[in-house]
């Protein structure tokens, strides 16, 4: 026989919602039914129908009594009612038997025993059916046992993933490596300065240009070594020479040869570049220094007063076998400035500036990750003009945009969402701000922190105003103070970093100063700042 439709056993139905009703109101109870009435109703509907009971859950009485009598929630859905007692929850719709699955993910259907009709079918595990809070951890390593990813390969998302062709940078790899061709003919290659915006694919190139190189050097035995570093990565000179060093073979433990060993500590600046020196020439071997962000080596030679930079550049004329070359690579043009003029002219001899990505191009680079990424159709064509057009407002930045489809990703798998969408990559856009302010906080030196911190508890504050406040936050953590001088350079270079702002005010004869205000939230630079003991007790 067909289903049994709602008014062939409605009246009955109502006629038992009534009684129960009344019932309730005296007992105080929170079953749906007596279980004689359960039983008699499973009965008579198992003769009429052919599947599990339907309830009229539209009935007048029905909603009358059930939702008043027993403070029924009103629900959002009409497949998931949750009845509240003091106790635990129960789904009205797996109860009643409206539904023929279980969802394991429920807390309400794990206990079958909740089911009066006990006519549940299939247990089924359905992320998106859940009433109740599952376990975060659960519920995303579940997703991923299941197949339930965007993400297909995420190193491809990677920022050091190098990918088998770098699009729109034909003639900058052209010029790499033109440069390091001397290389095969036993002749000592140029410097190369690089310089580009981040995400211009500067250290792309490079790298990729320099695997290549390796890979031959690697199978015909050249006496080729390349050695890289990131000075940002270093916290002080000496230890972007050992890195380097070790590279080229000295040893972390003594040897009987002791020009070979470089211990991590202990030696003079000078000693450690003679023996870099040393195993250049005993090894003959033509080398390059690849310095990615060497304008911070160029700071960290000016806090010590020891111009690595020189002695690179005037490498050559202390070897007779074997050669030293540098590729150095920064995000500012400008570095030069601060440097020594005798290291200028040889240190810059070749220069390589890479433009930023036009909005068309990042797209094209963004559609060439895409199938290597992620699954098939996870990607809306709107998502990724979007992603496009925000990294071109950052002066066309590539990695911006490979970085927001990762952090987009990620938020629509948190949200379950079989695609990433616009909304996706908005929200991801926000989320790396914060954490792209947090970093930049946690590079600050201790006093370009205390400036920030200065200027948070005081808006709106001056130019001598914040030298004085400066002070006493020093004396307060027993600090030497910079001078005043030091103290307005610094605070132009925060104001470049665009952490905070400073509007230049005319005060007549009293002269011109200027206010600085943060542009960040001050729980943002509270948060960042918290796990620095130094800094706890001014917070």
């Amino acid at each position: 026989m067909g289903l049994c439709p709602d008014w062939k056993l409605g009246g009955f139905f109502d006629l038992l919602t009534y009684v129960k009703g009344f019932i309730n109101t005296n007992n105080n109870q929170t079953s749906l039914f007596f279980p004689s009435f359960t039983k008699i109703w499973f009965v008579i509907n198992k003769i009429f129908c052919c599947k599990p009971t339907r309830l009229n859950f539209y009935s007048f009485y029905f909603k009358k009594f059930f939702y008043d009598k027993n403070k029924l929630t009103k629900p959002k859905s009409k497949q998931h009612i949750i009845l509240e007692t003091d106790k635990k929850q129960r789904c009205v719709c797996h109860r009643s038997g409206r539904s023929t699955h279980v969802n394991q993910n429920d807390q309400c259907c794990k206990n079958e025993l909740l089911d009066p009709f006990k006519c549940q079918t299939t247990i089924k595990n359905d992320l998106k059916m859940s009433t109740t809070a599952l376990d975060p951890v659960e519920r995303l390593l579940d997703g991923a046992e299941q197949g339930n990813s965007i993400i297909k390969n995420p190193n491809v998302l990677r920022h050091d993933y190098i990918p088998e062709r770098i699009l729109h940078r034909n003639k900058q790899q052209e010029l790499v490596t033109q440069s390091l061709i001397p290389l095969y003919k036993k002749s000592i290659p140029p410097n190369l300065l690089v310089y580009g915006k981040p995400g211009t694919g500067k250290t792309l190139v490079v790298r990729k240009v320099l695997n290549q190189i390796q890979s031959r050097v690697d199978k015909n035995s050249y006496q080729i070594k390349i050695a890289t570093t990131n000075a940002k990565d270093q916290s002080n000179l000496y230890n972007v020479l050992v890195d380097l060093g070790r590279q080229l073979g000295l040893k972390s433990k003594k040897t009987p040869d002791d020009k070979l060993w470089l211990p991590s500590t202990g030696l003079s600046i000078s000693e450690v570049f003679n023996r870099i020196l040393y195993i250049i020439e005993k090894n003959k071997l033509n080398t390059v220094f690849v310095i990615d962000e060497i304008d911070h080596l160029a700071k960290l030679v000016d806090k010590t007063g020891k111009d690595v930079l020189y002695s690179i550049t005037r490498a050559n004329l202390k070897l007779k076998n074997g050669s030293l070359s540098l590729i150095g690579i920064s995000n500012d043009v400008r570095f030069k400035e601060e440097l020594d003029p005798r290291v200028i002219s040889t240190l810059s001899e070749e220069e390589l500036v890479f433009p930023g990505y036009e909005t068309n191009e990042i797209k094209e680079i963004l559609e060439d990750r895409v199938p290597l990424a992620f699954e098939e159709n996870s990607v809306s064509s709107g998502a990724l003009n979007l992603c496009a057009s925000m990294a071109c407002r950052e002066h066309g930045d590539a990695r911006r945009a490979i970085k927001l489809l990762d952090v987009a990703a990620k938020t629509a798998e948190l949200k379950q969402d079989n695609s990433i969408t616009d909304e996706h990559i908005r929200l991801a856009s926000q989320r790396i701000e914060v954490d792209k302010e947090s970093q930049q906080l946690h590079a600050f030196s201790l006093h370009e922190k205390l400036l920030v911190i200065t200027i948070m508890k005081s808006p709106n504050i001056s130019t001598g105003d914040v030298y004085a406040a400066y002070k006493s936050l020093c004396k307060t953590i027993q600090q030497n103070t910079l001078t005043q001088r030091r103290v307005t350079q610094m605070l132009n270079e925060i104001e470049l970093s665009g952490l905070i702002t400073g509007k230049m005010i005319h005060q007549g004869i009293h002269g011109n100063t200027k206010k600085f205000n943060l542009t960040i939230s001050a729980d943002l630079v509270k948060n960042t700042l918290k796990s620095n003991e130094i800094l706890t007790d001014i917070l």
